[in-house]
């Protein structure tokens, strides 16, 4: 007997492989490579970011994504906004809807904090009107109120992802939400004030898709976690069951690692 589901898919990654090609060597410069192009000198090597994925996400679920290091878990949520296209396979979502929040990009280190505000909020999508209505709330909730007329390049880390987060989460929700790491800024105090922020978001109603590497952040969070490892699906579910999972894979790594 097959029960269908009857609940709204806003998201539909089917059969998703990700291919890079690699180069093997390592030039000393443009003219270097240019050289040993038109020799043919340099050879490729094949990286699958990402292997025949395929999962479903339904209106207001929250689901978190997990994996080590390198598994293919940002590319998987640039090619689901739209950043990046698969090799082969497609994903089904209405990307007028979707709103990516990744920290670190679309910053000038040579412009001041201030100048960034409009460079980064741009890049993002927002109008010089909005910006300008919600400046001081973006100052304010990066707590850089001292420092918006020093360039960025002389910013702490800590800093420059607390201005970064506030930017990004000035605006109010979109329908689907994909974070990529953006939990894990600033100092102890700032990342439950982020942690805050967010759950606003989630709790706006939002859909939303999560990448972090912390493992409470999803167990507190999601509806469903969705486990890739190396490039390919490993488990999708309960997200206790599936971080359990991967919990036990990492504890059998590391002992024979020992």
């Amino acid at each position: 007997m097959i029960v269908s589901d009857e609940r709204e898919r806003v998201i539909s990654v089917k059969d998703v492989t990700m291919e890079f090609h690699l180069s093997t060597y390592n030039p000393s410069g443009l003219k270097d490579y240019l050289i040993q192009a038109v020799k043919r000198k340099i050879e490729y090597r094949r990286l699958f970011a990402l292997y025949h994925v395929s999962f479903d996400v339904y209106k207001g679920e929250v689901v978190g994504i997990i994996g080590t290091n390198g598994s293919g878990k940002s590319t998987l949520l640039k090619i689901v906004s739209g950043a990046l296209r698969p090799t082969s396979g497609k994903v089904i979502v209405d990307r007028k809807k979707v709103q990516l929040l990744t920290l670190g990009t679309g910053f000038d280190m040579e412009l001041t904090a201030r100048e960034n505000v409009y460079l980064n909020g741009s890049i993002i999508g927002y109008s010089k009107e909005f910006l300008d209505k919600h400046y001081n709330d973006i100052v304010e909730f990066a707590e850089l109120q001292d420092f918006m007329e020093e360039k960025v390049k002389n910013f702490s880390s800590g800093m420059v992802s607390r201005l970064g987060f506030a930017i990004a989460t000035a605006g109010d929700a979109a329908e689907i939400l994909i974070l990529d790491e953006v939990l894990s800024v600033g100092d102890e105090f700032f990342r439950k004030k982020s942690l805050a922020r967010i759950k606003e978001m989630i709790h706006g109603g939002s859909t939303v898709l999560i990448v972090s590497h912390g493992m409470n952040t999803i167990l507190d969070n999601c509806s469903k976690c969705v486990w890739i490892e190396k490039g390919e699906l490993r488990m999708v579910g309960n997200p206790k069951e599936v971080c359990e999972a991967y919990r036990h894979m990492e504890e059998n790594e590391n002992a024979v690692g020992a």
